[in-house]
């Protein structure tokens, strides 16, 4: 385990694979750590340089005072990243992640040479909805949205499976002030206008039960982006690297073979 000191945050983050790799950056979504990532693993190349992080207020990094704002999660990124002299990535972001690579990207071409945007979207809900969620966190904690939350994140099929509890655990885990505080960042953020002046290559990924992020939001975000692919992973919700690894596996890897990073 490792832990970047940035001063005023103190992230949480693993490298895994070789210094000179093509170097593939996770970012993930609101209510989860990094280990969000690990059912793919085993189905990507061998040779790339995986970077994983926990955002400020989740996992093993340090948890500010709430609210957070997205330009504070974009620095978090960007330093960290300066710190493991990391250029020309791929950046991998869903949901929550997703537009911290749209903020990362516009903001750096130097470091983001490509970007996946998962289960996201250039604005993601309402000013209403998240102040509805913020409250219901800070009254009764995560647990008091974690059903619901179950059920926009996974399809019917995989809420039936034991392996449920993992990630309602994970949800349930995570400090109440760093998830109220990341909904705060979502809830400020409208992509809409920067994301349309990017020029680099960028692939969406849907996932067809998704409750939270809809194959349509997700698709009118990566249009903003001319050139840009689109992939719908079909009885999927929220997580379909958690429910079809093999799968967004491939699509993740074809993207890099079509894009020059393998």
């Amino acid at each position: 385990m490792q832990l970047a000191d940035l001063g005023d945050v103190q992230l949480h983050y693993r490298v895994d694979g070789p210094e000179d790799g093509a170097p593939v950056v996770f970012a993930n979504s609101l209510g989860t750590d990094f280990r969000l990532w690990d059912p793919i693993l085993p189905y990507l190349p061998d040779g790339l340089r995986l970077i994983r992080f926990d955002k400020r207020g989740h996992g093993l990094s340090s948890c500010p005072a709430a609210p957070y704002s997205m330009g504070a999660l974009v620095s978090d990124t960007e330093r960290l990243l300066d710190m493991l002299k990391v250029r020309d990535c791929l950046f991998v972001g869903l949901s929550i992640g997703g537009m911290i690579a749209q903020g990362l990207a516009v903001k750096r071409l130097d470091i983001v040479r490509a970007a996946v945007l998962s289960n996201t979207g250039a604005k993601i809900g309402t000013k209403d909805m998240w102040d509805d969620r913020i409250a219901a966190v800070n009254a009764g904690g995560i647990e008091a949205l974690a059903d619901p939350v179950m059920e926009r994140w996974f399809s019917k099929a995989f809420r039936a499976t034991p392996e449920l509890q993992l990630w309602r655990n994970m949800l349930v885990r995570q400090p109440a002030a760093g998830y109220a505080g990341c909904s705060a960042a979502i809830s400020g953020t409208d992509f809409y206008t920067p994301t349309s002046g990017l020029r680099l290559p960028v692939l969406g990924i849907a996932g067809s039960e998704d409750g939270s992020t809809p194959p349509d939001l997700v698709r009118e975000t990566v249009d903003l982006v001319p050139g840009s692919k689109f992939h719908l992973i079909r009885g999927a919700g929220h997580l379909p690297c958690v429910e079809k690894p093999e799968e967004y596996a491939q699509v993740l890897t074809q993207f890099m073979r079509d894009t020059g990073h393998i």
